[in-house]
C-alpha cells in the first residue's frame, strides 16, 4: 500500500466488538441502470448511480453543505492476480500509477496538487481489490478528478521510476519484516493450498520485482496493466458539494476514456486449504510478547447473502461478550483477554469464519480447555441459539442505526462505497451494512454445521514456542510448525466444569425506546452550569444532526495518578479492573448503540459515555458504581500486571521510528514516565498496593463534567447530582494543574537510541519558542508547505526508505516540526546529511514562493483546521479538549486560523533558518545497534524549564 494492505479480511464495513458485517455480492453490469440507492432517513445527501459507456460504474454523491470533496476508484484486481513468477506485481502497479501520466508527467504533481489544496491521497492492494482514493478542498474537485482519471487511462510507467519505485516497495517489505501481524500472515499463506493464489507472496521485493537486462520489469508491468485493468472491472465513488449534474459532468469525458478491455475478474475456485490439510493446528513464533489463538473455518461463500447475513447471525452469538458468553466464561477463568468472531476472506467461491482470541499466560497453557469450551459453545448455539426473537432484535438494532446514521468523513465514505458497489445491487449500496431482511434458520444451521472440529485450522501465536525443527516462511523467516489436530482432545467438554457456566444472550435491556429530539435550539458552544458541589460542569444542547444521541465526559483529576511511575502504573491497573468488571454487563449496551470508555491520562482518569440518550444514564450509573468501589481480585491483578509488563517490553520491538518518536514525547512531557521506570514499577507493585491506591484514589479530586447533545438542562443537572452522590460525596476538592512541556536548549541535542532492528530510525524534532497562537500558526503552515517536497526528495528521489515524512509535531500546544525517516540501507549520518541538504535547498523554494502560492497553502491548512463537523462526537471531542486546556471561550480554532492568515513569508523563512537549518531548539534521536550511555544528557533535558506561553 501506499502504505500497502494485504490483510486476510478486506472491504468490510468494519469489525464491531463482537462480529464483522460481511457484504459481498457479484453483480452483473447488465442489471445496472441510472438509479438512486435507498438512503437513511437522516441522510440529506443526494445520490445517483450511473454506468458510463465503457461499463465503468459510478456512484455520485452530492453533499451540498460539505467543505470537502473525495473520490475512490476500486479495481477488481489484487494480489490474487499476480503472476506466479512476479509476486507483488499488483502492489507495485498500485505504486506506479501515482507517478506521472501523459497529461501530468511530473511524478510528484498529483501528490503536490492534493496536498496544496488541503487534501490527502493513498491506495491499498488487497487479495481481489486495489483501491485508490483522495480528498481535497471542495472547489478543487474538478482539477483533482482530471489528474485522478488520467492515472487509469494514460499512466506513463517512466522507465527510471520503475527501477526507483521497486526500491520503495522493497523498503515497505523491509520495514514490516519484524511485525508479528505480517509474519503470522505469511504463515497463513504458507500453509494454504499451493494451488490457490492466496498462497503467493503479495507485497513484492527486489527479488520478485527483479529488473535486469535479461528480465526487465517494465514490460511485465505494462502487460499486467493491459491484461488486468479495464473499466468494466472498476467502480468509482465521487463525493462533493456540487449538484449531481455537475458531478456527472466532471466524470463523463474523463473516466469514460479508460479503456474497456472487457475483462473478467479472476475466479478463485480452488479450495483455500488442500483437501487433506484440515483439521490442523499451526504454532507460530512471535517476536513480541503476545499470545493469540484463532480458529479458521472454511464455509461457503456468503456473497449472495448480504441482505440476510446468516454468517453475521452466527458470529454475533459466538462473539457476544455478555454474562455467560464464551468470552465472559473464558475471561473470568483467567484464560483470554479478548475475543472476536466474524468473516475472514470471501473469494466468491469460498469464505472463512474466524474466532480470534488473545490469551493470558495461563490460557496459553490451557489451549485444550479453551477449544473444548469453544466447541461446547458452538454446540449450544447450534442446539439452542436459533430463535426468531434474536433475529428480530438484531434487525431492530440495525434499523435504528440506519435510521439515525451519522455521516463519515468523505474519503472514508467513498472508499467504503467504491468497494461495496462491486458486490451489492445498486439500490442497496448505502443500506447493505444494515440489511437484515429474512429470518433464515436453515442457513444459520448450514454455517454451524461447518464449525466442526474436523473442519478447522487452529493457529497459535506465542513467543519462543517449544517446536522442534520448525519450518520458516520464505520472505519473513517466521518459524512455525503445523500438525494434524487431535479432534478427540476437543470433544471432552463434559469433563470441563466451565461448560455449565455457558449461557446464550438474554434479551437486550438497552434497546432505545425514546428516540425523540429534545426541544430548543442547538447551542453554539457549551455554557458553564457553575461549580456544583465542587464539580466544574459544562452543558451544550445540540440536535443539529437530528440524532437522539448525547456524549458525557467526566474527568476525575487527582494528584494520586502523577506522583510517580508507580502511581501511573497503579492508575492503569485500576482502570483495567474497572473495565473488566463492567464489560459483560455493558456489552449489550454497545450492541444497542451506546459506547463507553474509561481511560487513564496524565491528570487522572476519564469516563466517557455516548450514544442514544434514552438509556445513557443507566450505563453511566453502572460505570460509576465500579469506579466508586472497584472489585479487585488477585487473578485479575496478576493478569493485568503481566499484560502491562508484556506491553512495555514490546515497545522495544516496535518500528524504529515509533520508538524514536515516543522517546521524544516521554523526554519532554512533564509527568510522562519512561518505559524503563514504568517497567520497574510494574514488576514491583502488589495487589495490596493497588487496593490502597483504589481506596485513596477519590480522596482528593478535581472533577470536571461535560454533557453535550440530545440532553436537557434538567437531565444534565440530574446526572451531575448522581455523579456527586456516587463518587464525590467524601472527596476533598483540589486543583490539579495540566502537564507542561520541557523547553529544549538553544542548540541541537543529539541522542542515539539502542534498537534491535535492521532498519535505521531517525526523528528530528524542532521546537517552537512559545505556545502562542502566532508561533503555532508558523509551524502549522511551514509543516504544510514542507511536507510534499520533503517526501518527494527523500522518499521518491533519494529512495531513503518507505517511511518518510515531515509533519507538524505539536505537543501540549507547543509548536514543532518532525522530520521522520526509516531506512533499510542508509545510516543515521546519511539520513541527517540528506535532511540538512534538503533544508538548505528548500530555503530557496520558500524564498521564491509567490504570494498566490502562499495563500493557497494557507487555505489548505485552514480547510483542515476549520473542517466542518459531520458527527456529534467530533464536536464533543473538540469541546472536551478545549475544557482540558482551559480554553473555555471555545474559540481556539478561530484564533489559530486568524494567526495563520497573518503569517508572512519572511517569518516562515526566518523560522526555517533558525529552527530547521541552524537547528536552534532541536532534538535529534536516531537508532543504533549499540548505544552509548545517554543518562547525563537525558537528566539535563529532564531539568529543563517549561516552554513559555508567549
Amino acid at each position: 500500500m501506499h502504505p500497502g494492505i494485504h490483510g486476510f479480511a478486506h472491504g468490510f464495513p468494519g469489525l464491531t466488538k463482537g462480529f464483522v458485517l460481511v457484504l459481498l455480492l457479484a453483480f452483473s453490469s447488465a442489471v445496472l441502470a441510472n438509479t438512486s440507492p435507498v438512503k437513511s432517513p437522516n441522510d440529506d445527501n443526494q445520490y445517483r448511480y450511473v454506468e458510463l459507456e465503457n461499463q465503468l460504474r459510478v456512484l455520485l454523491i452530492s453533499a451540498p453543505e460539505s467543505d470537502k470533496a473525495a473520490a475512490s476508484m476500486n479495481v477488481a484486481v489484487g494480489s490474487g492476480d499476480d503472476p506466479a513468477d512476479r509476486e507483488g506485481l499488483s502492489h507495485f502497479l498500485e505504486h506506479m500509477l501515482f507517478l506521472g501520466t501523459e497529461k501530468y508527467p511530473d511524478p510528484g504533481e498529483y501528490q503536490q496538487f492534493i496536498k496544496s489544496h488541503g487534501g490527502s491521497h493513498n491506495a491499498f492492494t488487497a487479495f481481489q481489490d486495489t483501491n485508490y482514493f483522495f480528498d481535497v478542498q471542495d472547489e478543487h474537485l474538478d482539477d483533482a478528478l482530471d489528474r485522478f482519471a488520467e492515472q487509469f487511462s494514460a499512466p506513463l510507467f517512466t522507465p527510471e521510476l520503475v527501477d526507483r519505485e521497486r526500491q520503495a516497495v522493497h523498503s515497505e517489505f523491509s520495514a514490516k519484516q519484524k511485525e508479528d501481524g505480517r509474519r503470522f500472515y505469511s504463515v497463513k499463506k504458507a500453509i494454504s493450498n499451493p494451488e490457490h493464489a492466496f498462497n503467493q507472496f503479495a507485497v513484492g521485493n527486489l527479488t520478485t520485482l527483479e529488473n535486469t537486462d535479461e528480465r526487465p520489469l517494465r514490460p511485465d508491468l505494462i502487460d499486467f496493466w493491459k491484461q488486468h485493468y479495464s473499466s468494466n472491472l472498476m467502480t468509482l465513488a465521487v463525493y462533493g458539494p456540487q449538484s449531481l449534474d455537475e458531478l456527472e459532468t466532471m466524470v463523463r469525458g474523463r473516466f469514460d476514456r479508460i479503456e474497456n478491455r472487457n475483462l473478467t475478474a479472476e475466479v478463485h475456485d480452488e479450495p483455500l486449504f488442500s483437501p487433506d490439510r484440515l483439521p490442523a493446528k499451526v504454532t507460530v513464533d512471535a517476536l513480541k510478547d503476545i499470545r493469540s489463538l484463532s480458529l479458521t473455518f472454511p464455509i461457503p461463500s456468503q456473497q449472495e447473502n448480504y441482505r440476510d447475513k446468516p454468517a453475521n447471525y452466527v458470529a454475533s452469538l459466538l462473539g457476544h461478550e455478555g454474562p455467560g458468553s464464551l468470552f465472559d466464561v473464558l475471561k473470568r477463568a483467567g484464560l483470554v483477554e479478548s475475543l472476536s468472531a466474524g468473516g475472514g476472506m470471501d473469494t466468491g467461491e469460498e469464505a472463512t469464519l474466524e474466532l480470534n482470541m488473545s490469551l493470558t499466560p495461563e490460557g496459553l497453557e490451557e489451549q485444550e480447555k479453551i477449544l473444548e469450551l469453544t466447541f461446547a459453545y458452538i454446540d449450544k448455539v447450534r442446539n439452542e441459539g436459533i430463535a426468531r426473537h434474536r433475529f428480530e432484535e438484531m434487525k431492530q438494532l440495525a434499523q435504528i442505526d440506519f435510521r439515525f446514521r451519522e455521516k463519515n468523513q468523505p474519503v472514508q465514505e467513498v472508499m467504503h462505497l467504491s468497494q461495496q458497489m462491486r458486490h451489492v445491487a445498486p439500490e442497496d449500496v448505502l443500506r447493505a451494512p444494515w440489511m437484515m431482511e429474512d429470518y433464515a434458520p436453515d442457513r444459520y444451521q448450514a454455517i454451524l454445521a461447518r464449525l466442526a472440529p474436523d473442519n478447522v485450522l487452529v493457529s497459535v501465536l506465542e513467543p519462543e514456542p517449544d517446536i522442534e525443527n520448525p519450518s520458516l516462511t520464505q520472505w519473513y523467516d517466521a518459524a512455525f510448525k503445523i500438525k494434524p489436530l487431535d479432534t478427540s482432545a476437543v470433544r471432552t467438554a463434559d469433563e470441563n466444569p466451565l461448560v455449565a457456566s455457558l449461557a446464550l444472550p438474554l434479551e437486550n435491556p438497552f434497546i432505545p425506546e425514546e428516540l425523540g429530539m429534545i426541544s430548543g435550539p442547538t447551542m453554539d458552544k457549551p455554557v458553564s452550569m457553575g461549580t456544583i458541589s465542587g464539580m466544574e460542569v459544562w452543558y451544550a444542547r445540540d440536535t443539529r444532526f437530528e440524532t437522539p444521541k448525547a456524549n458525557v465526559y467526566l474527568s476525575l483529576r487527582t494528584p494520586a495518578t502523577r506522583a510517580s511511575a508507580r502511581s501511573n502504573v497503579l492508575s492503569t491497573l485500576l482502570v483495567d479492573a474497572i473495565n473488566t468488571n463492567v464489560n459483560a454487563w455493558a456489552y449489550p449496551a454497545q450492541l444497542a448503540g451506546l459506547d463507553y470508555s474509561i481511560y487513564p491520562h496524565l491528570r487522572g482518569i476519564t469516563i466517557r459515555v455516548g450514544g442514544y440518550s434514552d438509556k445513557l444514564h443507566t450505563l453511566m450509573a453502572r460505570l460509576l458504581t465500579q469506579v466508586a468501589e472497584p472489585e479487585l481480585t488477585e487473578q485479575r491483578f496478576n493478569i493485568a500486571r503481566q499484560k502491562m509488563i508484556d506491553r512495555l517490553l514490546n515497545k522495544a520491538k516496535e518500528r524504529p521510528v515509533q520508538q524514536t518518536s515516543e522517546f521524544i514525547q516521554t523526554l519532554l512531557i512533564e509527568g510522562a514516565w519512561s518505559t524503563e521506570d514504568k517497567l520497574r514499577a510494574a514488576r514491583e507493585v502488589t495487589l495490596d498496593e493497588l487496593r490502597s491506591f483504589a481506596d485513596a484514589f477519590l480522596a482528593q479530586v478535581d472533577p470536571v463534567l461535560l454533557t453535550h447533545g440530545n440532553m436537557s438542562y434538567a437531565s444534565a443537572l440530574n446526572l451531575t447530582k448522581r455523579v456527586h452522590a456516587m463518587v464525590l460525596d467524601e472527596s476533598e476538592l483540589v486543583t490539579v494543574e495540566r502537564s507542561t512541556l520541557r523547553s529544549l536548549p538553544e542548540d541541537e541535542t543529539s541522542l542515539p537510541l539502542e534498537v534491535d532492528h535492521p532498519d535505521t530510525g531517525y526523528t528530528l524534532y524542532v521546537q517552537g519558542r512559545n505556545t502562542s497562537f502566532e508561533e503555532r500558526a508558523v509551524f502549522r503552515l511551514l509543516g504544510q508547505i514542507i511536507s510534499s517536497p520533503f517526501y518527494e526528495e527523500l522518499r521518491t528521489n533519494r529512495q531513503l526508505g518507505y517511511i518518510v515524512y515531515a509533519t507538524p509535531f505539536e505537543m501540549l500546544e507547543t509548536p514543532a516540526l518532525g522530520f521522520v525517516v526509516q531506512s533499510p540501507e542508509a545510516s543515521s549520518e546519511q539520513i541527517d546529511k540528506a535532511v540538512q541538504e534538503f533544508s538548505k535547498t528548500f530555503r530557496g523554494t520558500l524564498s521564491e514562493m509567490s504570494e498566490q502560492d502562499l495563500q493557497r497553502e494557507k487555505q489548505a491548512v485552514l480547510s483542515k483546521l476549520m473542517e466542518q463537523d459531520r458527527r456529534l462526537g467530533e464536536i464533543s471531542e473538540r469541546y472536551w479538549r478545549e475544557i482540558d486546556r482551559g480554553e473555555t471561550g471555545f474559540d481556539s480554532r478561530e484564533k489559530l486560523a486568524e494567526a495563520i492568515n497573518g503569517v508572512s513569508r519572511e517569518t516562515l523563512i526566518e523560522t526555517l533558518e533558525n529552527q530547521v537549518i541552524e537547528r536552534q531548539k532541536a532534538l535529534r534521536v536516531f537508532t543504533v545497534g549499540d548505544a552509548p550511555n545517554n543518562t547525563t544528557a537525558i537528566e539535563q533535558l529532564m531539568q529543563r524549564p517549561t516552554v513559555p506561553e508567549a
